[in-house]
């Protein structure tokens, strides 16, 4: 595939069609300002300012948007929190809607036909697979993302990290995290 790619890129480069320059741009907004990244940061903030977390819990789009995190794809978020007892993993089950502003890219499991099926149906054997095993006794939530609304999962702290600052504790987030296939 990555052989695919740079040849397509290369022909397209040839023919003047595309300005190398301008593809390293995109691939450095992606790769660099836009991201897993940023979503950890809002994670971090949460966890270490609560009257952040209120606000990201009453409206998630505004509050994302104070860290500067907004634009095309996360025009309507809605946070959603872990906590003892309560487990949530976010799926698309129409097509793949995604909050690439504070996630990214989409990853291509993400996107399969069996994750946004199964998700649903068996949310549990999903998790595992992933290699998340839950106690019996927890709920799992699923939101279905829309072109409307989508979701951020935000997990619970890991324990110890109570003398963290923002940076440190950003860089324990996960994108599997903030979509629920994982725990941190």
């Amino acid at each position: 595939m990555a052989l695919r790619v740079k040849a397509l890129e290369s022909l397209l480069v040839e023919k003047g069609l595309v300005d190398p320059a301008a593809l390293d741009a995109i691939v450095d907004h992606f790769e660099h300002k836009v991201g897993p990244r940023n979503g950890a940061k809002v994670v971090a903030r949460a966890w270490s300012d609560p009257a952040y977390r209120e606000r990201l819990r009453e409206d998630a789009t505004a509050a994302i948007a104070e860290l500067g995190f907004s634009g095309a794809q996360g025009e309507h978020m809605v946070a959603v929190e872990n906590g003892p007892g309560v487990h949530n993993l976010v799926v698309c089950t129409l097509c793949s809607c995604y909050p690439w502003p504070v996630l990214g890219l989409p990853p291509v499991w993400y996107k399969s036909s069996p994750y946004r099926s199964r998700a649903v149906i068996d949310p549990r054997g999903v998790l595992a697979e992933f290699g998340t095993e839950l106690p019996a006794d927890t709920e799992i939530r699923v939101w279905d993302s829309t072109a409307e609304v989508r979701y951020l999962v935000i997990p619970e702290r890991p324990s110890g990290t109570d003398e963290l600052g923002e940076a440190e504790l950003a860089a324990l987030v996960t994108r599997d995290g903030m979509i629920g296939t994982a725990r941190l």
